[in-house]
């Protein structure tokens, strides 16, 4: 015969630990918050990178690919930064990569072309490995969200891209 305060027990049990391990469950942790410090300022190189297409070449898949590339990762800045404003965190300062774009800045033409594309093709690479990183380490399921959106995307552009070198 089961007693009353055994069942009341087990009953108050059943309630209460789906609450604590809530509870317990934090809604970021440190991979995320590195994950959106350092993808900010990585994200606004590639956005600086796609805004020197206009101008230095007339390739209209180069052009609309730097179109994509500048409207994606800037809707993304401003989520990736609401994020860190919401955890009380700042964002980094400065461009993430030391991505030596000297000569794209004075190119033009098929020379712009080549050197975007190889570029951009390895600033993605990069954007890729932080986001399989975060994947492995992060815990919020937003952010979650945009390291598989960025790894689907940007493995689709580094596809494109070099199709776009041969």
């Amino acid at each position: 015969m089961t007693s009353k305060p055994l069942v009341r027990l087990a009953l108050a049990l059943l309630i209460a630990l789906p609450a604590c391990s809530a509870q317990e469950q934090p809604d970021h942790n440190q991979a995320d918050v590195v994950f959106a410090q350092g993808m900010v300022p990585h994200h606004q190189q590639a956005v600086d990178m796609a805004g020197l297409a206009a101008g230095r070449t007339t390739n209209p898949k180069v052009l609309a690919l730097a179109d994509r590339v500048a409207a994606a990762q800037d809707a993304e800045i401003t989520t990736l930064t609401r994020w860190l404003d919401d955890w009380g965190v700042s964002p980094q300062n400065g461009h993430g990569g030391h991505m030596d774009d000297s000569r794209l800045r004075v190119s033009t033409g098929a020379d712009f072309d080549e050197e975007w594309l190889i570029l951009m093709t390895a600033h993605h690479e990069d954007a890729v490995a932080m986001s399989r990183a975060q994947l492995d380490e992060g815990v919020n399921a937003d952010v979650k969200a945009m390291a598989r959106r960025i790894i689907d995307a940007q493995q689709a552009e580094i596809d494109q891209m070099r199709d776009l070198l041969r």
